[in-house]
């Protein structure tokens, strides 16, 4: 018997994180989970062809639908936890659900955005395409383009909250590998972090030639709250003090108007939030692996 679908583990997972109010592991509601739904041996050994325990992905896409829902949070890297709502909600949906709560806890979320930040304004700030009419037929290739959609922003948000668990000094280093990737410095060594007490808010800097001569100056903050105006104006001054005519400033979190306009009216400043750093790490494979998927298209010029 294969699986069941994730929304059959929508209600598990909920049943289960009932009896953890201060959080507990994913990977202990990942086991329970199965307990619940009584898998067998066989359906917790089947794997998905990037080499993922289905039922582990099934349970995590379970609770990525009831954070949407408002109903559960990630309390820290692999920490599942309910929200407030998520246990009022509980108190007015008693145990067993009904396939129309599943289905609306399931379905209905889809679209809503996760860890939004009123304060923050998106450098990279993409409108989502509505459908003119969201019941029409969508092809193959399109229900395809949307779940890979799907995929990456979820992956995105898991990103995130595990570069928000690392070290600050862990932090610098990741960024340092991402600009390596991106093509900055011939070798790795030539990105040397610098970051401590006294680096006059510098926390990396990128050699563009052997002898040095050219170098740009990054700073890597591992933040929840956003960026103001006068955390730029502080490194840009540093910047200054270095004679650099080049900077990176990269969060975790995002800028505020205030900052943008202020890095737009400067020359030399680049900045990179946190949407734009995790996506940057998964177009580079950094801290995430990827596979191939075959899509089969009939070769015309073959039979002619």
């Amino acid at each position: 018997m294969a699986v069941p679908t994730y929304d059959k583990f929508i209600e598990p997972v909920l049943r289960f994180l009932t009896h953890h109010p201060e959080g507990i592991a994913a990977k202990d509601v990942h086991e329970n989970v199965a307990n619940i739904l009584e898998l067998d041996d066989n359906q917790c050994a089947e794997l998905l062809s990037s080499g993922q325990l289905v039922y582990k992905n099934r349970a995590g896409w379970a609770h990525d639908r009831l954070k949407r829902a408002g109903l559960s949070q990630s309390l820290s890297r692999g920490k599942w936890c309910l929200t407030k709502a998520g246990f009022e909600w509980i108190k007015n949906n008693p145990f067993p659900l009904t396939k129309e709560q599943i289905d609306h806890l399931a379905f209905d979320f889809v679209d809503v955005k996760l860890n939004s930040n009123p304060d923050v304004v998106l450098l990279d700030q993409d409108t989502p395409h509505v459908p003119d009419n969201p019941q029409q037929v969508r092809s193959p290739d399109e229900r395809l383009n949307d779940a890979l959609k799907e995929i990456r922003e979820s992956v995105a948000i898991d990103l995130l909250a595990n570069l928000l668990q690392v070290s600050p000094t862990r932090f610098e280093f990741i960024v340092l590998d991402v600009l390596h990737k991106l093509g900055y410095g011939s070798h790795r060594d030539d990105l040397q972090r610098v970051g401590g007490t006294g680096d006059g808010g510098i926390d990396g800097i990128i050699s563009l030639d052997k002898l040095g001569l050219e170098r740009i100056y990054v700073q890597a903050k591992r933040w929840q709250g956003t960026v103001g105006r006068p955390d730029l104006q502080a490194f840009y001054g540093a910047l200054a003090g270095q004679k650099a005519k080049r900077g990176i400033f990269i969060t975790t979190s995002g800028y505020s108007a205030q900052a943008i306009d202020f890095a737009k009216s400067v020359e030399g400043l680049v900045l990179i939030d946190g949407n734009r750093l995790v996506n940057l790490m998964m177009d580079n494979e950094i801290g995430v692996s990827s596979q191939v998927v075959k899509l089969p298209k009939l070769d015309m010029d073959y039979f002619e």
